[in-house]
């Protein structure tokens, strides 16, 4: 399974990275002058991603003209525009047109930097017969999601606030990992997308859980990776992806 299509989500109002982010869209803000939008499509198009398509919101026209300006670095590149925040998964499931064609593609957040290999994923998908594999890491977090021994997706947990959902009893106990902002997904997935025009993917997975429909965690410790949406990001980023910068 080798998808030539993804998206990258970047309609978001970076908050975390404000004041950065007050009359600039976090995709484009600048790691020794290159934007996280530029790192995250140079990885996709390594991988052999030939499509792709941006959902924009937050200074969208920044975005576009960059993406323009550039030529859209080699690639066919798409925008979806969104005139309010759709989430994750609305903001996916407006996106539906652009994946008619394809069996399975690539969901990635802008602000997220990796060396991961994303057949991994696709593997993962494949082997498992999953609506989704969803990368994951052993890293403390806020909020985990949570897999039985196979790595299938059983519950998901808030730890400062102490919610804890679990939508398929299982035993022995569960294993907590911290997602990490990437999705291998079958295009089947649009088939299960609820009425609403505003959800959470996570929240779909949910519910594809509770109807034992198959969402699986894809362990990806071994790859590097990190969350570039707030400051000390930015910081980490000039040391751990020193290569990506060059």
């Amino acid at each position: 399974m080798k998808p030539t299509k993804a998206m990258i989500l970047a309609a978001g109002l970076g908050s975390r990275l404000r004041p950065l982010t007050d009359k600039t869209p976090k995709a484009l803000v600048t790691i020794q002058g290159k934007t996280l939008l530029e790192l995250v499509i140079g990885q996709l198009k390594a991988f052999g991603i030939e499509e792709i398509i941006i959902n924009v919101h937050h200074h969208a026209q920044q975005i576009i003209d960059y993406v323009q300006k550039n030529n859209g670095f080699g690639l066919h590149i798409e925008f979806s525009v969104e005139e309010q925040l759709l989430d994750t998964g609305g903001g996916l499931k407006k996106a539906q047109w652009f994946f008619e064609d394809t069996d399975a593609f690539l969901l990635h957040n802008v602000d997220i930097l990796t060396d991961m290999n994303y057949g991994f994923l696709f593997n993962r998908l494949e082997q498992t017969h999953a609506l989704a594999a969803l990368a994951v890491r052993r890293r403390k977090t806020g909020r985990y999601l949570l897999f039985d021994p196979p790595m299938r997706l059983v519950g998901w947990q808030n730890t400062q606030t102490g919610t804890l959902k679990v939508v398929r009893r299982i035993f022995p106990a569960f294993k907590p990992f911290a997602f990490s902002g990437i999705h291998a997904l079958r295009r089947e997935i649009f088939d299960y997308m609820p009425g609403d025009s505003v959800f959470s993917m996570i929240d779909l997975y949910l519910q594809l859980a509770y109807r034992s429909l198959p969402v699986v965690g894809a362990a990806t410790d071994q790859y590097r990776w990190l969350d570039a949406g707030k400051p000390e990001g930015l910081r980490e980023a000039e040391t751990l992806f020193k290569d990506f910068l060059t």
